[in-house]
């Protein structure tokens, strides 16, 4: 169980810290837009106050989300995007499964077998067993990482079948233009990582929901994060 979160030392309420947390990682804004946005409210603090909230409590509080229950009976697709961190390629690999829920990423400075077998024996050790199915694009390191970590998992190359792991990129891609670049790979890989849990916990899978279903799974989700913030109710 992790413990709660200790808002000791901080001048601001932790109801405050949690929104602009919220705000910085919900949505793509600047810290700036953030800082922006709080001052409409009444609350002056600075943007690099809110980048040391984000930075300290954003992971703690993705670690505090409920995850989804994983099932044999899942599909994983993966993917991986180049991203250029201070003048030089990266890649960001990411696996979604069959409701565009991200289940992992990584960044590496490689795409080969290698870089494939890092993640798929992350998402194993991570989701405590092997999907039904793994689709991914036709690149090569994909079939032989697969073959060597998960053989009896039945695989699919083919790009048209992969549109959900490569629109799970688009998000980051608008966050990376409000950055206006990225300059360190641990940053990215520590934004990510609470990224996407918020992103798991707002946004309703994808499958035909009435406007009334979405409201009440956002406010679910917004109850789960106080909780994740040890906020009272």
């Amino acid at each position: 169980m992790n413990q709660s979160v200790s808002y000791k030392r901080h001048r601001f309420p932790p109801q405050i810290i949690a929104h602009a947390v919220w705000l910085y990682f919900r949505f793509p804004l600047s810290l700036r837009l953030v800082e922006e946005m709080l001052l409409e409210r009444g609350i002056i603090v600075s943007y690099e106050t809110v980048r040391r909230w984000a930075l300290k409590f954003g992971p703690d509080y993705a670690r505090r989300l409920k995850r989804k229950r994983p099932s044999r009976r899942d599909v994983w697709r993966l993917n991986e995007v180049v991203v250029t961190i201070a003048g030089e390629k990266h890649w960001l690999w990411r696996a979604v499964d069959q409701d565009g829920y991200v289940l992992d990423e990584i960044v590496q400075s490689r795409r080969d077998t290698k870089a494939a077998k890092r993640i798929l024996k992350r998402l194993l050790k991570k989701q405590g067993c092997p999907p039904r199915r793994l689709i991914t694009d036709k690149l090569g390191s994909y079939a032989s990482a697969r073959r060597q970590i998960m053989p009896s998992v039945e695989p699919r190359a083919h790009k048209g079948l992969n549109s959900r792991a490569e629109n799970s990129h688009v998000p980051l891609r608008k966050r990376e233009r409000v950055m206006q670049g990225i300059r360190f790979v641990g940053g990215l890989q520590q934004y990510v990582s609470v990224f996407s849990a918020v992103r798991n916990l707002f946004v309703p899978p994808r499958t035909r929901r009435s406007a009334l279903a979405t409201h009440l799974h956002r406010r679910t989700a917004m109850a789960e994060w106080k909780g994740a913030a040890n906020l009272a109710a």
